[in-house]
């Protein structure tokens, strides 16, 4: 653990970074082993990781310019301009026909895309606000409030206010997927009400509502999977890491760099959260099922032990894969996991063998325990210790 620190480790990083060119097998095999928080690396390289940069250093500032003027494209569009005709909407009645009436049933009316939109807004709203209760970044305000959402001269209305006045008729999205609903572990409690939030003035925003709009238009772009939930706990990390990033010139576009970085990560893992795919060959199910016959290799007794007691990798392996195992640890740790996760050429394979690596790390207790014992283990994993784990998981790749 202490060599992750040392100078000389940082000097390694940094000399590959250096090249023109960045050399990406040397810097996947650096990565795996964790990368330093210093200067802002750990930034930069899940950056070239999820192939947001390209790996010619000539050019990130075009690449970084363009990107980011994009995603300032998607807030006017999808967000200020819709928020500008709802804001209008009060002042004069006569510039909306009739056919565009907010009340008019049309499938084809902007209004209806507004409030089916809502929908959506509400479900992340409310899945944000709890992203890991335990910390208070996520309730503070930012260093660099989004200048063209909080404008003054705006009289639009913002995400915030969307969610304040459509309340609470997020009755309507009850439609979870089947095992999503317990996404979260029984480790993370949230708070009782939203009203326990202090809602910060205006010119102020926190770091959720950066999340929201993220995930808000993540889902505009995307509406073929729009939003399920759980992609919270995808983002949380991200944008975590881009907000925290010492090198005040990324942290200031940690938005827009977050939203593309998550792009990139949600289509490789996107149809974990596809229920249509969930028995495909590229589906969740064949995944969950993976993890048994890499267990069954690796420990044939636990393998056995578990299959007896009828304890199927549904009933845990789901969240830990769909979610990256973000909810099972605590974010610093979640952190040096996506490290060597995002490092791995042969993505997300490794995931498999942190799964397994937790269930041998647990044999002597679920070889003991009934079901219920177990099931309890599995839902509240008792190791936090990730460095052994992810050890675990080498020697059980080194050993094919």
């Amino acid at each position: 653990r202490p060599r992750l620190r040392s100078p000389l480790r940082i000097a390694d990083f940094q000399e590959v970074l250096g090249e023109p060119t960045v050399a990406l097998t040397k810097l996947r095999e650096l990565c795996f082993s964790g990368i330093p928080f210093d200067g802002g690396l750990r930034c930069l390289c899940w950056k070239i990781l999820l192939n947001y940069l390209p790996l010619e250093k000539a050019l990130w500032s075009s690449l970084l310019k363009k990107q980011r003027d994009l995603y300032s494209q998607f807030l006017k569009e999808m967000i200020i301009q819709p928020g500008i005709a709802k804001a209008n909407l009060g002042v004069s009645r006569e510039d909306v026909t009739l056919e565009d009436h907010p009340l008019n049933p049309n499938p084809d009316s902007r209004w209806n895309t507004y409030f089916k939109d809502n929908e959506v807004l509400l479900q992340i709203d409310k899945d944000v606000r709890r992203l890991y209760p335990d910390m208070a970044f996520f309730q503070r305000p930012t260093d660099y409030p989004c200048l063209l959402i909080l404008d003054p001269q705006n009289e639009f209305e913002t995400l915030r206010r969307r969610v304040e006045q459509t309340t609470l008729k997020s009755q309507t999205v009850a439609r979870n997927r089947s095992g999503v609903t317990n996404v979260s572990s029984p480790l993370k409690s949230t708070p009782s009400s939203l009203s326990e939030y202090e809602v910060l003035p205006n010119g102020c925003e926190a770091h959720w509502e950066v999340v929201e709009r993220i995930l808000f238009i993540y889902a505009k772009l995307n509406p073929g999977i729009a939003y399920v939930q759980g992609m919270n706990e995808i983002v949380g990390p991200l944008y975590y890491t881009f907000a925290t990033d010492p090198n005040s010139e990324w942290k200031e576009h940690a938005e827009a760099d977050t939203f593309f970085c998550f792009t990139n990560l949600m289509a490789e893992i996107r149809d974990n959260f596809i229920k249509s795919l969930d028995d495909s060959q590229c589906g969740i199910t064949y995944k969950m099922e993976k993890v048994y016959s890499t267990l069954k290799e690796k420990d044939v007794e636990l393998y056995l032990k578990l299959q007896e007691q009828n304890i199927k990798p549904q009933f845990f392996a789901f969240r830990w894969l769909t979610l990256l195992l973000s909810q099972e640890f605590l974010l610093p740790d979640v952190i040096r996991i996506w490290d060597s996760l995002f490092a791995d050429d042969k993505r997300f394979d490794f995931l498999l063998l942190v799964c397994c690596a937790m269930l041998t790390l647990i044999r002597d207790q679920l070889l003991e325990g009934d079901f219920t014992l177990n099931m309890r283990l599995l839902q509240d994993y008792p190791i936090s210790d990730v460095h052994l784990i992810l050890k675990k998981a080498k020697e059980l790749q080194d050993s094919k």
